[in-house]
């Protein structure tokens, strides 16, 4: 049978238990000291009193003609008992010389000798002392009356050590009805204090503390998301190592407000706000950040729990995987026109004109090399002319014109391992796709014309414009940077959105776009370049994108060509 173990104190019994104990100890303490200070004082009070009503005595004029008289306890026993009474001591008695009391509380003691010391006043001293009389231990003072120059009789005042200690407990009872007062309070308040550390602790005890806060430190540090508490003044309350990593930051971190860390506006208003957030994307220098927010309810002040997830390879890849996607589009595109060419030739050859099928083949396999020819020629780089001959058959297929530049090169072995491929990818492939948007929403899309080619003549022809994008890649053996320009003739981008469009979530597209060119910018400053919205020669947005180049590794050569129109390439 398995034996009952209770479960430990909890830390607030704990601390209760402790603070009731101190408390008790401290008034305890507190209480002896009062009532030993209280005894000394009672004493030191009682001896001043009776030597004041002995030397008062001793001094007075009537006391020593009544010594004079024949039968001084006559005058002098009322005296002293109205002296007695008036003053609270226990006893005045009055002598002569030799020690015969002239007066005494009990009138049946007078002419009896006194009861204790009388040397050092028969030599004219005034002294204490604590002696035991005919009423019992009594503080009492002795002290000479004098006629003249000689001494006539002697005085003696005291108070009896019983009504000392009577007046002591008087004083006791009062404190220990203070202390207990005290004790009483003190343990309320602990008891107020300890039930709210009880329910901010849940009632576990130290060791359960302690090993909580142990899981939660692991828990911290082994995490791959990035953690973030933010208090009710949206400080940094809490970080971990991801979070830190993911958002830049240094060891000084914590206790920092959002607002003052430098990150992106974006990301700060989303780390201000005080309603929940999901799934967000938010752009830093160098990442791709989904964050995840909620509000903290309950306690004295509200704050926010942040969760952080790096999406910079998840989006990198996704970028790969749309152009994929692009390439599948175009290849498909590209099949059925091939379809249907091939169904051409063969109605051309059912119909008897084998020639017009064989020229007509001839001159659609012609155009295709000629378009790789012209790519190939001028993009040494495989990645890269992949990525315009993929996007030149996508521009096709939503008939838009994709053009090459003249001076476009790019030689072989130029672009250094430090530049990834990726990266390329992403730069080019989303300006790319950028410019195909505005082109195809352009005056051409929808059947505008523009002048001819003589806009002077106010008789010439007005022409359709066909929607057209303009890619230049220039990166030469002997060349510092890459140079990469997109440019359409769509309607343009405004003056006042030129900064606007590389931020997250900015689209003329609706809701759910807006992160391509974000992804462009983070991506270029990243490699130390840098990327310029300008107006292009066409009319419409011109995206320049220069990026360094370092350690080439070779040299080659390339032709300068051009892409051949989308009608050409079809």
């Amino acid at each position: 049978m398995r034996s009952f173990r209770p479960r430990p104190r909890s830390l607030a019994g704990q601390l209760f238990a402790m603070q009731v104990v101190l408390i008790a100890a401290v008034v305890a303490g507190g209480a002896f000291f009062a009532y030993a200070s209280g005894s000394a004082r009672a004493e030191e009070t009682a001896r001043r009193q009776v030597r004041a009503v002995a030397v008062a005595i001793a001094g007075s004029p009537s006391v020593r003609e009544a010594i004079r008289t024949p039968e001084p306890s006559s005058t002098l026993q009322p005296y002293a008992e109205q002296v007695r009474a008036d003053t609270g001591i226990t006893f005045v008695t009055i002598m002569n010389p030799q020690g015969v009391r002239w007066t005494h509380p009990d009138s049946s003691r007078i002419g009896e000798t006194f009861l204790g010391h009388t040397a050092r006043a028969l030599r004219g001293e005034t002294f204490e002392e604590t002696y035991t009389g005919t009423l019992g231990p009594s503080i009492r003072v002795v002290t000479p009356v004098r006629d003249g120059g000689r001494i006539t009789g002697l005085v003696s005042a005291g108070i009896t050590v019983e009504r000392v200690s009577t007046q002591v407990r008087a004083q006791l009872r009062a404190l220990s009805l203070a202390a207990a007062g005290a004790l009483a309070l003190g343990g309320i308040g602990t008891y107020v204090i300890n039930a709210r550390l009880r329910r901010h602790t849940h009632g576990m005890n130290a060791t359960e503390l302690s090993r909580m806060h142990d899981y939660h430190e692991a828990a911290l540090h082994a995490v791959r998301e990035g953690l973030l508490m933010l208090d009710g003044q949206r400080r940094i309350a809490l970080i971990n190592d991801a979070g830190r990593e993911l958002l830049g930051l240094g060891p000084g971190a914590v206790g920092r407000r959002v607002d003052a860390l430098e990150l992106p506006p974006s990301l700060t208003g989303a780390l201000l706000a005080s309603e929940p957030r999901g799934d967000e994307l938010h752009l830093t220098a160098d990442r791709v950040i989904v964050l995840n927010s909620r509000p903290v309810v309950g306690g004295e002040q509200r704050g926010t729990v942040v969760t952080l997830r790096d999406h910079t390879e998840l989006q990198a890849l996704s970028g790969e995987l749309d152009s994929e996607r692009g390439f599948t589009q175009a290849l498909r595109a590209q099949a059925h026109e091939a379809a249907n060419r091939l169904h051409t030739v063969v109605s051309l050859i059912e119909l008897g004109r084998a020639e017009e099928a064989v020229g007509f083949a001839t001159a659609e396999l012609e155009l295709a090399q000629v378009l790789t020819d012209r790519v190939v020629g001028a993009v040494a780089e495989p990645v890269l002319a992949a990525l315009l001959l993929g996007k030149a058959a996508q521009a096709n297929e939503r008939g838009v014109e994709l053009v090459l530049a003249e001076d476009s090169r790019i030689d072989d072995g130029v672009l250094p391992d430090t530049l990834a491929q990726r990266d390329l990818v992403t730069v080019l492939g989303n300006l790319i796709d950028n410019a195909l948007d505005a082109a195809a929403g352009g005056p051409g899309a929808a059947g505008a014309v523009v002048p001819g080619p003589r806009p002077e003549d106010p008789t010439a022809a007005q022409v359709p414009a066909r929607p057209r994008v303009t890619v230049t890649a220039v990166a030469e053996a002997d060349a510092r940077e890459l140079l990469l320009k997109v440019a359409d003739n769509g309607p343009g981008i405004g003056r006042d959105d030129a900064e606007a469009v590389f931020r997250t979530g900015w689209s003329t597209h609706g809701s759910g776009r807006g992160l391509g060119l974000a992804l462009v910018r983070q991506t270029v400053r990243r490699n130390g370049g840098t990327v310029v919205l300008g107006r292009g020669p066409d009319g419409g947005a011109e995206f320049s994108v220069r990026l360094p180049i370092r350690d080439r590794t070779g040299h080659g050569s390339g032709a300068t060509s051009t892409v051949g129109t989308a009608g050409e390439r079809a």
